[in-house]
């Protein structure tokens, strides 16, 4: 039997919008195919060892919770979450989460907040707010099935430019996405996957929460080959509404 141990860092303080949608859709679609799946919790204070999980998920949060947070990311767990990326560590952050791994946020007022530096992006914040249902389009997703569109909530001031180093996850359809300029949503930095998406994304985009899965397994087990397919009918209404009622 295949097992995947997941970690939900800062549940308690990020978790926006029902973030932790994303762990229980990776949990089911992997129990549904006979995967066992562990959820650790960790939050400030607890020891976190990023080689005892497959999958590591950060989600969003406000300037307050980043602030109750930014001692124990930066000076306790920076060094681990940093490392963990550099070796290949697979991660799913959103929103609040997905700005932390960033190099700084730099508010309207000037005031620059140190963040990770685990990934060559910046955020800089705007007195708009970005905010409503919005599409992208992910060219790794793509099948000949599979039109490889991603849909989600966005609801952020922050606007995140990205590094050379640094790809983005999609090209909005509809919407902001990073920064409302470019034409960009999310990030992707080796086995790193940040989007501004909220509400939350995976339950309604069952082809990434696999990719993330397959991904996972891929990378643990040398004998994995590929997941077992599910009758997806409710996913893909669910998708395919959300996808007409954005796009049209």
């Amino acid at each position: 039997m295949y097992e995947l141990n997941i970690c939900h860092l800062y549940p308690d303080l990020l978790n926006l919008y029902g973030d932790r949608g994303n762990i229980i859709a990776i949990a089911r679609r992997s129990q549904w195919r006979g995967i066992q799946v562990n959820i650790s919790d960790i939050s400030i204070g607890d020891e976190f060892d990023a080689e005892k999980y497959d999958i590591i998920f950060l989600g969003g949060g406000q300037d307050f919770e980043q602030e109750v947070i930014q001692d124990d990311v930066l000076n306790q767990k920076g060094n681990e979450i940093r490392n963990a990326i550099q070796n290949d560590k697979i991660f799913l952050a959103i929103c609040g989460g997905y700005q932390l791994l960033g190099n700084y946020y730099r508010t309207r007022d000037g005031k620059e907040i140190e963040f990770l530096k685990a990934l060559d992006l910046w955020t800089v914040g705007s007195k708009d707010r970005m905010i409503g249902n919005f599409c992208f389009e992910c060219d790794f997703l793509k099948t000949d099935s599979f039109d490889g569109k991603v849909v989600g909530f966005e609801n952020h001031s922050g606007r995140t430019y990205l590094g050379p180093s640094v790809k983005p996850l999609g090209k909005i359809v509809k919407g902001f996405g990073n920064n409302g300029e470019d034409g960009f949503e999310g990030a992707i930095y080796k086995n790193v996957y940040c989007s501004y998406s909220h509400g939350s994304l995976l339950p309604k985009n069952p082809h990434l929460t696999d990719h993330l899965i397959a991904l996972a397994l891929k990378q643990k087990y040398k004998d994995f080959d590929s997941l077992q397919k599910l009758n997806d009918e409710f996913e893909e209404l669910a998708h395919k509404t959300m996808l007409q009622r954005i796009v049209g």
